[in-house]
């Protein structure tokens, strides 16, 4: 009840945060791909990367 006014807004004008909740997935796995980064610049680089504009395949490690 306390969010009608809002849940109502959404319905008409059709706005979603899925593309806000898309950003925050590929942040979060993101994050956890990035253990063993020397330190924090690399993981936001990689960060910005990710959630740039057309996907770019990185090489991935040989097991």
């Amino acid at each position: 009840r306390r969010r009608r006014d809002d849940i109502l807004t959404t319905i008409r004008l059709g706005y979603s945060n899925a593309r806000i909740e898309a950003f925050n997935n590929k942040i979060k796995v993101t994050i956890r791909m990035a253990h063993g980064f020397r330190n924090t610049d690399n993981l936001i680089a990689m960060i910005k990367l990710r959630c740039s504009g057309p996907p770019i395949h990185l090489p991935t490690p040989i097991l």
